[in-house]
């Protein structure tokens, strides 16, 4: 059965893949982009494919575009937007931490609150946060979009739980580490403020985890998955993808029982 399908922060990665397939599936897409350089990107692509895609641009920290979700009608509401940021917490720039809460956090909640109002006007409805393998671990100098994940699966689940008495269905995808150029960009603006002279973690812990970055999934598996989760009248709350990425995730919640300082 078609689906209208709202979706934010489609102009590029996982998000952009998944709206263009959901489209050639048959799907009606509103896909909007942070950047108005997006939303001439993608719909050339859907043009290209033959797509009939909706795009305009929504930078969800605007009031105004905000408000343009208003004027929608749609069965689920992806909430996909968001920036990446790494960075020891012991010294992150609040400021820095404080953009990433701004987006991830807030801002993400806002256009929810948006859909959720929608949905329970009409019954029905499904709100599908896009949150991240960091939602549920924690790795070091990833902290501060770690933090704002940690948070976004506090609301996902709790707005789970408040909203199905209206019929209401509200879930989490998280996804393990892939390729599309979101996790390497994350330490772009560490560079800015962090300076080895002055800062005391040291330079070369932080670039062997960002090594780790050099060895990420293919995004046409996680795009796949998504495509069939987000119109499926029923699945798991909680989707993690790769396996292999799950099953990381419930021995480290378990070890979690049993750490020690």
């Amino acid at each position: 059965m078609s689906k209208t399908i709202f979706i934010t922060g489609a102009g590029s990665g996982l998000a952009r893949g998944a709206s263009l397939g959901l489209a050639k599936k048959g799907h009606k897409i509103i896909a909007t982009t942070e950047l108005t350089s997006q939303k001439t990107d993608l719909l050339r692509e859907a043009r290209e494919q033959d797509l009939d895609i909706d795009v305009f641009k929504l930078d969800i920290t605007n009031e105004r575009d905000r408000k343009q979700v208003e004027e929608y009608d749609f069965d689920i509401f992806v909430a996909n937007a968001a920036i990446n940021e790494g960075g020891p917490l012991g010294e992150v720039p609040m400021d820095r931490f404080r953009a990433l809460f701004e987006v991830n956090v807030f801002a993400t909640l806002e256009t929810a609150q948006i859909a959720a109002q929608k949905f329970v006007k009409k019954g029905s409805g499904k709100i599908v946060f896009m949150s991240s393998m960091a939602g549920i671990s924690a790795t070091p100098f990833v902290g501060p979009y770690t933090a704002s994940k940690h948070a976004l699966e506090g609301i996902a689940q709790t707005m789970h739980n408040e909203l199905k008495e209206f019929g209401v269905q509200v879930a989490t995808i998280n996804p393990g580490a892939f390729d599309t150029g979101f996790n390497k960009r994350s330490a772009e603006e560490m560079w800015k403020w962090y300076d080895e002279d002055k800062n005391f973690t040291p330079r070369e812990e932080i670039e062997k985890q960002q090594a780790a970055l050099n060895d990420l999934f293919d995004p046409k598996d996680m795009i796949d998955k998504m495509i069939e989760i987000i119109p499926a009248d029923n699945h798991k709350f909680r989707t993690v993808y790769p396996q292999e990425t799950e099953d990381q995730l419930k021995k480290t919640q378990q070890e979690r029982w049993e750490m020690e300082i």
